[in-house]
């Protein structure tokens, strides 16, 4: 399939929804987001898919915005969209509905999954499945450099997620995961949380709405400058105590 790209692309091609949608939310990340920016179209090219790639631009104050523009009038699958800094998760949710992708996939802007471990998910989403999940937890994922630190804060704020609102998942805050077209337009509309927290709640939507959530295993390399830390967890954890105590919940349904 011709990448939207190319010079011989036709009109009708340009006209029909893309397979695949990337969503990448960027505050401030200047630094970095044009590497991720060439890794991520270079993997769409390899896959020979027709999909874009959406950046929502969180009000970052630096040269974010101006960067993944620049690359946007040379690349027609590049958009960038930008919004009032109002939080991931209102990031997160703005670039899922502006989507068109059949499939949309959530990547974290400093990639610190491996780009070309996308394939996975879309293989795991066959033939059924509405939500595929990367997870640092499941059997045969790894861990690279993450300070120990960190990772008990992780598993400690997972653990009170398994607790308060939802089981069966062992890594609900992994910035990597897959949403089909019609789980996306279903659970971002209702979506309340604009913060770290969103991730717990998009999942316990998805599973209310009894749709079909699967983890599968991911490389995890921790990056420097990561945006997570004693208080976004914190804010998460009490965002998390509100989503147990909204009404029909479902807390031990199975995945």
């Amino acid at each position: 399939m011709k990448s939207r790209n190319c010079p011989g692309a036709t009109l009708n091609s340009l006209m029909q929804p893309p397979v695949l949608s990337v969503v990448v939310p960027a505050f401030n990340e200047a630094a970095r987001i044009l590497r991720t920016i060439n890794d991520i179209r270079q993997e769409m090219t390899r896959l020979e898919v027709d999909a874009e790639l959406i950046v929502v631009d969180d009000g970052s104050v630096d040269e974010t915005a101006a960067i993944v523009a620049d690359v946007a009038r040379t690349d027609v699958r590049v958009k960038l969209v930008r919004t009032a800094h109002a939080g991931k998760g209102a990031t997160v949710r703005r670039g899922m509905l502006a989507a068109q992708g059949t499939w949309r996939f959530l990547a974290d802007a400093d990639l610190s999954m491996p780009i070309s471990e996308l394939k996975r998910f879309l293989d795991a989403a066959a033939p059924d499945g509405d939500v595929i999940v990367g997870s640092r937890e499941a059997n045969g994922a790894r861990r690279v450099g993450e300070p120990w630190s960190r990772h008990v804060v992780g598993r400690a704020f997972n653990w009170a997620v398994k607790v308060l609102v939802l089981r069966g998942i062992e890594d609900t805050q992994c910035g990597f995961k897959l949403f089909s077209a019609r789980a996306a337009q279903l659970l971002f509309p209702l979506q309340q949380l604009d913060g770290f927290g969103f991730d717990v709640e998009i999942l316990f939507l998805a599973r209310r709405a009894g749709l079909v959530i699967r983890e599968i295993p991911i490389t995890w390399v921790y990056a420097r400058g990561s945006k997570v830390n004693m208080t976004s967890g914190a804010r998460a954890s009490a965002a998390c105590q509100a989503i147990a105590q909204r009404p029909r919940c479902s807390r031990n349904a199975s995945a």
